[in-house]
């Protein structure tokens, strides 16, 4: 298995590739769906939103094989985002976690939305996602971000990014445990919409 620092430098390279919009040279073919057969070696861990224009695989110009994926509106991380992040660390030895938001994030904007008009008919189950999201948003509109709503979503989207990551880091004795070991790293990453580039702005190593 390649190292953390490599596994990192594989997916920005792999978003360059995405950017310039060449050809992808990834591997979906026969050949490497019989090779997988055998098992798997994901070498980066994404847990990332479930918005439908953020494929991780194809943002990241990654094949079959190559990345152990968890989707969630919001990027959230409940019980069982963290049980499959434990799961594919110590199953496969994958070293690199990427917690992956976005912007224009329909999550964050959500909960925006909700601390400054509650909705009672909003479901309980979109609440458990909101819920989640609002202890990193809440604070910001205290401060001058709240005076322009572009600039509140930038930075609600990141410190939903980081909270996630840091929750990852430190709400589980599994994950503590690789990240001392240096075995593992957590690192959050926006993806922008608007030009396709990610940017790798939490947790990088120095």
């Amino acid at each position: 298995m390649i190292s953390a620092t490599e596994a990192l430098n594989r997916l920005i390279e792999g978003n360059r590739h995405f950017v310039s919009e060449a050809e992808s040279s990834t591997l979906t073919d026969q050949t490497r769906r019989t090779a997988l057969l055998a098992g798997q070696e994901p070498f980066a861990i994404i847990l990332g939103c479930s918005d439908s224009r953020v494929p991780a695989e194809i943002v990241f110009d990654q094949g079959l094989g190559d990345l152990f994926v968890i989707r969630v509106a919001g990027n959230i991380v409940a019980p069982s985002q963290v049980g499959s992040v434990e799961f594919a660390a110590e199953r496969f030895g994958t070293p690199l976690v990427i917690v992956l938001g976005h912007s224009k994030c329909g999550a964050v904007q959500a909960t925006i939305e909700e601390l400054e008009r509650p909705q009672e008919s909003r479901s309980t189950n979109l609440l458990s996602i909101v819920n989640r999201i609002r202890p990193s948003v809440e604070p910001l509109l205290e401060t001058k971000a709240a005076d322009s709503h572009d600039t509140l979503m930038h930075h609600a989207v990141r410190a939903n990014i980081r909270a996630s990551a840091n929750h990852l880091r430190h709400g589980s004795q599994i994950l503590e445990n690789l990240i001392q070991q240096g075995k593992l790293l957590v690192v959050g990453a926006e993806y922008s919409i608007e030009t396709g580039v990610v940017d790798f702005f939490d947790g990088i190593p120095s």
